[in-house]
């Protein structure tokens, strides 16, 4: 057997320029629902392997190997720089990351610092260059938005309501701002570190902005997002914006300085289309669905990819993260069947 070759689908696709096959990776493809991801997690923490090169390296490239995907994910936290701007961080198993010194005040947010990502996050970067000699796709990296690690930062832990953090964004515009700038000044570096290591794409997760009206993104969380992606596009990388219940922001993602917007499963392609949303689109199977028979998982991807290969700017992914009780198998012939899909119906649609 001779070596695999480069495969850059997922790379074309992020474009819009012709390509073979409809690319695919799932949310959190890492680990999750693998046995062997489980049998190392029963003695290393997120933390322990995000800080083991080889062992970190090793969880991101065992989705691609088992399913075939199209790209791999860093595995790894949203919460990783925080650590290093000051803020108290524990990932609390079953629970998530839990905060210890909260954000309640301006002064407070004058007290975070900078990070220094050759420094602080070393291990980040080292994992991303190991990848790079190790995959024959391309490698993605990401970063928590500001409003989602602000969210974490002001709640103390994960929310189900946003309340605390929309009070202080109504209340203290002016300490929130300062917040805003701060964290995507972090942002910048990180993500500008991760690219200088060899990452060759970057999605930006802002997991909860959801909770937020269109009016209130636009006035709060927007021109910080515009300026975090302003600063990343010479870099040279696609960027990929995603959020969680935030299809009402569709159109205001679309109009920033990226390349491929993420969709959940609550926004068809098709819809997203008729909203003018002319970026590429990736997305959107309800991970529920993989716990369903194959008929309907079957079903409800054909009608995904109708829709989204009416162009070249189409990747197939889940609208949320894959969850531990789906079996590795049917991923592997998910991936299998959007690429024999697709491959299909590019040849009879391709002069």
């Amino acid at each position: 057997m001779g070596e695999k070759q480069w495969n850059d689908t997922f790379l074309k696709a992020c474009k819009g320029e012709a390509h073979d096959h409809v690319p695919v990776w799932y949310m959190r493809q890492a680990g999750r629902s693998q046995p062997e991801y489980r049998k190392i997690k029963e003695n290393n923490s997120l933390f322990e392997i995000t800080h083991q090169p080889e062992l970190c390296a090793y969880v991101t490239k065992l989705p691609v190997d088992q399913y075939n995907n199209d790209a791999a994910i860093l595995y790894k936290d949203i919460m990783t720089p925080l650590p290093a701007i000051g803020v108290d961080v524990e990932i609390k198993s079953g629970i998530g990351p839990v905060i210890h010194n909260p954000i309640q005040s301006k002064v407070d947010v004058e007290r975070l610092g900078m990070i220094e990502p050759e420094k602080d996050v070393d291990y980040v970067l080292d994992t991303i260059k190991l990848l790079r000699t190790q995959l024959e796709v391309p490698l993605i990296s990401f970063g928590g938005a500001p409003f989602t690690l602000a969210s974490y930062m002001i709640e103390g832990g994960p929310s189900k309501n946003y309340h605390k953090t929309k009070a202080f964004m109504f209340s203290n515009p002016e300490a929130w701002f300062m917040l805003m700038d701060k964290l995507g000044d972090v942002t910048i570096a990180y993500v500008k570190a991760q690219i200088k290591a060899g990452a060759q794409a970057i999605q930006l997760f802002d997991s909860w902005v959801g909770a937020l009206s269109r009016q209130d993104y636009v006035t709060f969380i927007k021109p910080v997002m515009e300026r975090v992606f302003a600063e990343l596009r010479p870099e040279g990388v696609p960027l990929i914006m995603h959020g969680v219940g935030a299809s009402h922001l569709a159109q205001e993602w679309n109009s920033l300085p990226i390349d491929v917007v993420g969709l959940d499963w609550r926004l068809s392609v098709a819809e997203a289309r008729e909203l003018g949303v002319n970026k590429t689109v990736q997305g959107n199977l309800d991970p529920a669905l993989l716990l369903a028979p194959w008929s309907v998982i079957e079903e409800k991807a054909k009608a995904i990819l109708d829709e989204g290969m009416k162009s070249n700017h189409f990747i197939f992914n889940l609208g949320h993260g894959v969850f531990p009780e789906v079996d590795p198998a049917v991923l592997r012939r998910l991936t299998a069947f959007v690429h024999e899909y697709s491959s299909a119906y590019k040849q009879t649609h391709t002069s």
